[in-house]
Parts: C-alpha cells; sequence; structure tokens
C-alpha cells in the first residue's frame, strides 16, 4: 500500500453463497471465472465463517467488528443502533467518500450508518416484522422460508432480484466513473451488495444453459444418510422440508439455478472490475469479496442457513492487492466480524488505530502479509430454530455447536470437512471439550442473553402492528436531483457534455 495515497476500497458482497459452490474453493461444476481469477491473483481464505448465519445479524457484525450479542444483533428485524460505529464511519474519519450500493439489510429510522452516499433502496425492508418468537418456538411464522422456492426452481426472464442486482451493479459503476471524473483525489470506499444467489432459486436462460442437468451434483451427505439433529429437525419443519420428499430431479433444478445464479453474479464481478479499471481506479484499488452467509442447498435435507454447519456458517473471502500482498491461501479460521479492522488499517496504510468503543474483530493483515494470525471463530445464534441462544467455536481444526436445550455437537473439519462424526461424546476429548465450555460460559450469561432476546421479540411484536396502522416507514428513499442530471439549463449544453466525457480531451 502507498504511504502516499490511501488506496480505494472495493468491497463486493454477494447473499447467501457458500464457498463450497465456487471453483476457486474446489467445485468442479460451477463456473465463476472472474472469481477464480480474483483468487489466483489474491489471498484466500480457506476458514472464514459468519458470526451469525442470517443475514442482518452477520451484516452489522462485519460493518461494526461487534459479536452480535454485543451490539443487540438478534436477528432479520432488530435494529441496528446508530451509536454503533461501522467501518464505513472510521473510513470517512480517515477521509474516504464513502458509498452503499444494494443490500444492507438496515432494520431502523437509520439506514446509512456511515455511508455518505446510498445509490438503491433495500431489497428487503426495514421494520421489525420479520421477528422470532421465542415465547412459541413450535409455531410456523408465516413470512418465514417455504420450499415452494426449492419445488419451482428453474429458468425466469426476469425476477426481482435480478432486476435489482441490474440496479445495483449499474449505479456503482457511475459512481466509479464519477469519482474518476470528479479527479479530487480523495479515495472512496465503494460497498457493492447483491442479493444473489439468495432463494427463491432461479436463474435466466443463459446461465441456466451454463451447466447440463446430470452434471449437477447430488448432495454429499443426503437427507438420512445421518442422524438429525434437533435444530436440524426444528428448522427443516419450519419451513416445511419435513412435509416433502424430494426427488434427486427437483434437487438438482434447485441447485442448477443457483449455480446459474452464481455465474450471473461472477458476471456483474467482470462488469465491476471492467469499470474500475475503465475508470483509472485499479492500481490503487483494493477489492473485497466474501458473502454473508452461505446456503444448505440440500445438505442433510436442510436448505438456506440459520445452522453453524459448514455450508451455513462458511462464507468465500478474498481480498485482491496484488501490489501489496502476494498470493496465497490462508489455513486459519477468521470471520466476518474482522472486516472492520482490516479496512480500517487498509486505510492507514498498515497502521491500528484506536476505537471508540472495544470491538471483537482481529485485523487480517498478519494473515495477508503471510505472518499468520489468529485462528479462532466466535458464533453466536439468536433466531429461528430454537428458543435459547446456540453457539459456535471454531478453533484450529474443531468446531463446538453448543446451546443448553441440544445436544453438543463437536467435528474436526480437517478430517471430517462433512461433520459425520459427533466426537462430543468420545472419551478421548472430553478435556478439549470442557475447555471449550468453560471458555462460552465465561464469556456469557445465557440466562440474561435469553431474556435480553425475549424482551426484545416482544417489544417489537408490540410495536410492528401499531407501526403499520400508522403507516410509519423506514424503508430507504435514494435521493437524485433532477435539476442537475444529464442535460440542464443550469450551463451551456457543450460544456455539460464536455464535463461528462471520460476521459476528457
Amino acid at each position: 500500500m502507498s504511504a502516499t495515497k490511501a488506496p480505494n476500497i472495493l468491497f463486493i458482497m454477494a447473499d447467501q453463497l457458500a464457498p463450497q459452490f465456487l471453483p476457486c474453493y474446489g467445485h468442479s461444476v460451477v463456473q465463476a471465472p472472474t472469481l477464480q481469477k480474483l483468487a489466483d491473483e489474491g489471498v484466500v481464505f480457506d476458514a472464514a465463517y459468519t458470526n451469525s448465519p442470517l443475514c442482518a445479524p452477520s451484516r452489522f457484525v462485519m460493518m461494526s467488528g461487534r459479536l452480535p450479542s454485543k451490539i443487540a444483533a438478534w436477528d432479520n428485524a432488530v435494529e441496528f443502533s446508530s451509536e454503533v460505529p461501522t467501518f464505513a464511519h472510521y473510513l470517512a474519519a480517515e477521509g474516504y467518500n464513502t458509498c452503499l450500493s444494494g443490500k444492507m439489510h438496515f432494520v431502523g429510522p437509520d439506514q446509512l450508518h456511515g455511508f455518505r452516499h446510498r445509490l438503491t433502496t433495500d431489497v428487503y425492508p426495514a421494520d421489525f416484522t420479520w421477528h422470532p418468537e421465542w415465547d412459541r418456538p413450535e409455531d410456523r411464522l408465516d413470512w418465514f422460508h417455504t420450499m415452494e422456492v426449492v419445488t419451482k426452481a428453474g429458468v425466469c426472464t426476469r425476477s426481482m432480484y435480478m432486476d435489482y442486482d441490474d440496479e445495483v451493479v449499474f449505479k456503482a459503476k457511475r459512481f466509479m466513473f464519477d469519482e474518476a471524473r470528479k479527479d479530487a483525489g480523495q479515495p472512496f470506499a465503494l460497498t457493492v451488495s447483491l442479493i444473489q444467489p439468495h432463494d427463491p432459486y432461479l436463474c435466466r436462460e443463459e446461465d441456466w444453459n451454463r451447466y447440463r442437468q446430470d452434471d449437477i451434483d447430488l448432495p454429499r451427505v443426503p437427507l438420512g444418510s445421518i442422524r438429525e439433529d434437533p435444530h436440524s429437525s426444528r428448522l427443516r419443519r419450519g419451513y416445511g422440508a419435513s412435509d416433502i420428499t424430494l426427488n434427486d430431479d427437483t434437487v438438482r433444478n434447485a441447485r442448477r439455478a443457483y449455480y446459474g445464479s452464481v455465474s450471473d453474479i461472477d458476471s456483474k464481478v467482470a462488469e465491476l472490475l471492467k469499470a474500475l479499471d475503465e475508470a483509472g481506479h485499479s492500481d490503487n484499488t483494493i477489492v473485497v469479496f466474501t458473502a454473508d452467509h452461505g446456503d444448505m442447498l440440500g445438505e442433510r435435507g436442510m436448505w438456506f442457513k440459520m445452522n453453524f454447519f459448514e455450508h451455513s456458517a462458511r462464507v468465500p473471502l478474498i481480498i485482491h492487492a496484488p501490489e501489496s500482498f502476494q498470493a496465497h491461501r490462508v489455513a486459519e479460521a477468521v470471520s466476518l466480524v474482522d472486516i472492520l479492522p482490516t479496512l480500517v488499517e487498509f486505510a492507514r496504510d498498515g497502521q491500528p488505530r484506536e476505537y471508540v468503543t472495544p470491538i471483537e474483530g482481529r485485523s487480517l493483515l498478519p494473515h495477508l502479509s503471510g505472518a499468520g494470525g489468529h485462528d479462532e471463530v466466535v458464533g453466536e445464534y439468536f433466531a429461528e430454530g430454537t428458543d435459547c441462544p446456540i453457539f459456535m467455536l471454531r478453533k484450529g481444526s474443531k468446531k463446538l455447536i453448543y446451546s443448553q436445550r441440544d445436544p453438543l455437537q463437536y467435528f474436526d473439519i480437517t478430517d471430517d470437512p462433512d461433520e459425520i462424526d459427533n466426537l462430543a461424546s468420545r472419551a478421548q476429548y472430553t478435556a478439549e471439550i470442557e475447555g471449550l465450555l468453560a471458555q462460552l460460559k465465561r464469556k456469557y450469561n445465557e440466562e440474561e442473553l435469553t431474556q435480553r432476546v425475549c424482551e426484545s421479540q416482544r417489544r417489537r411484536n408490540f410495536l410492528k402492528g401499531i407501526m403499520r396502522d400508522m403507516n410509519v416507514c423506514w424503508d430507504y428513499h435514494p435521493q437524485e436531483d433532477a435539476s442537475t442530471a444529464y442535460v440542464r439549463n443550469n450551463m451551456p449544453i457543450y460544456e455539460l457534455e464536455k464535463r461528462a466525457r471520460f476521459p476528457q480531451v
């Protein structure tokens, strides 16, 4: 990184993209050549995780560098407090022009959280409706996932999510060119957040036709091949998977559409990188690609996310800065909570800063430089399919999944990447497990946490109806000033056209 000019940052995020379904992580069918090139030239994290396998909590953690319980990031319908500093705030403090194009699933009246510009509305609502109810955990939620997105997966010409991602990329590209036209010497931090390949599992015909049905792989751990744990059973019941039997063709259709959607994401990343290059930013821009969580995509008979198995909890993480870091792969376990200090240190030429509040995230710069770094991830889950907190602790090759309600799970991810062999009852692991449980119990008061979550749910359950009756809306409305768009009479037309031309002559 240059000591004289801070690098631009292009932070690209997909939604519900499990790294297991990318060629740069070993998948032999999915086509994603742009991400493969980024991986070949960059640093690839082979054990990157979300800290909470659900959209909004994962994003709040990523932006704040705080674990969910520290910022009350319980679920997809909890307010992200304006008091919580984000990486956008810290980058703005370092002189960056901060911009968001796309989804961030902010809930509450603050829809910026440190971004100076927000180019699109969010794809999801900003209100309190989508909250679980731990007071009646067995009830099905009328707004929740359904299996229709699996049984009716396939080709479509247009979808809401395709429309959204097209808009997100178009406006992000225009922002990059606008920054080049200004040539103000100010670095930018542009976050581009796409909704695909999130269900419904749909893709365009050209992306569908990239794949042959016979080449689509079936789940590595099919339903019924191992004993189902209680949390998985509750989730499957909640979204209706336990009510139906899926044949192989139906599963292949859903996975084929997902793969097509991943290819579409790859094409959109290619568009962004082309615009970055054409605008003259490539040589001084760090590109980060990740996702908020993964997708089970039929593994264990499960779909979507909301659990700490590898397909749900792991995320892709690629950092591309060939001028600064040699291409290599990182084996240590890291997580999205580490993004904030990493981006801040990019902005500060590798130097740490003091934060106005404690953070749990740790910089990834040691990993990027090849020096090695921390090898631990803490996960917390407070949403659907449970009525008490669920914790995950990954240290080295071992992963512990614990809650008061359910049997303990303990896996060696290196020897058992499909998490088939639960080591929790093996005597030789008793001391290890007791040490990890002691670490968690020192860190958390589970009864107090449960009370906080339930109180929050009850408040929101009351408020959402009142807000609906009063027509209170927090959804973001992008601001555009038509009086200065394209050709207007604020200056001669030839002057407007000359200023808009890039590169200028």
